[in-house]
């Protein structure tokens, strides 16, 4: 009787390390003006950016461990819209496109992830991430307060938000990523957008915090990002 408690034991210990290995507990992130903070603390992140697509999955692991010995505790990556939608509506996230793999083997790395959705990511990569396809929809004006590309945004942003949540890959949710963007260095071209860019980017940060995804959004080289978003840069100028 002795022994077979015993391996009951056992059995439940290991089913219970398990469960612990496989579901990481939920995390608070958020921001106090002054930094980012995970579960009240205050805390540095060194992250470096490794592009999914220009590796392949199998090249991954070394890649991140490399990052990880040299100091980095978190990874960011561009989504890439037109690989992952070559053809409107036709989707890819198969070989060196599996984001979800991706996010996951920064996990078992042990490390944070920072994903950068856009959708216009620049990133020296073809039209700057958008499809083709985008571009030749009659009416379309991209980048701005125009309902037919908000349209298109707003599909594939919702698309790649509703994966992670699926995966359960938000802090939130116990997975790796603790900040996430919407558009991408916006700021820099905004002007001549007027009063219709200035409309655009209230409505990016409407879409983003429609999602609830229980961690900060943030928004590069954006001076007048609204209230819920955090302005970032990509360098100090002296």
């Amino acid at each position: 009787m002795a022994t077979i408690r015993s391996y009951a034991f056992l059995f439940f210990a290991s089913a219970l390390l398990l469960c612990q290995l496989c579901f990481a507990a939920p995390v608070a992130v958020g921001h106090d003006g002054r930094a980012i903070t995970i579960n009240g603390d205050r805390r540095i992140l060194i992250s470096g950016s490794i592009h999914y697509p220009r590796s392949t999955p199998e090249m991954w692991p070394d890649l991140i461990q490399k990052a990880k010995d040299g100091g980095l505790n978190a990874i960011e990556t561009y989504v890439f819209w037109n690989a992952h939608e070559p053809l409107r509506r036709q989707y890819d996230f198969s070989g060196n496109l599996d984001l979800v793999r991706f996010i996951q083997t920064i996990q078992k790395a042990g490390l944070y992830a920072v994903l950068r959705i856009g959708p216009y990511v620049g990133a020296e990569w073809n039209y700057g991430g958008f499809p083709v396809w985008l571009h030749n929809i009659p009416g379309i004006k991209l980048r701005t307060n125009n309902d037919i590309y908000k349209n298109e945004m707003q599909n594939f942003t919702t698309l790649i938000v509703d994966m992670m949540k699926h995966e359960h890959l938000f802090a939130s949710q116990g997975g790796p990523i603790i900040l996430a963007q919407i558009e991408n260095e916006y700021g820099n071209v905004m002007r001549p957008y007027g009063d219709e860019g200035k409309k655009y980017i209230q409505w990016c940060a409407a879409l983003a915090e429609s999602y609830h995804i229980g961690v900060p959004w943030i928004m590069c080289q954006q001076k007048d990002a609204p209230q819920s978003m955090i302005n970032t840069c990509n360098g100090l100028v002296l």
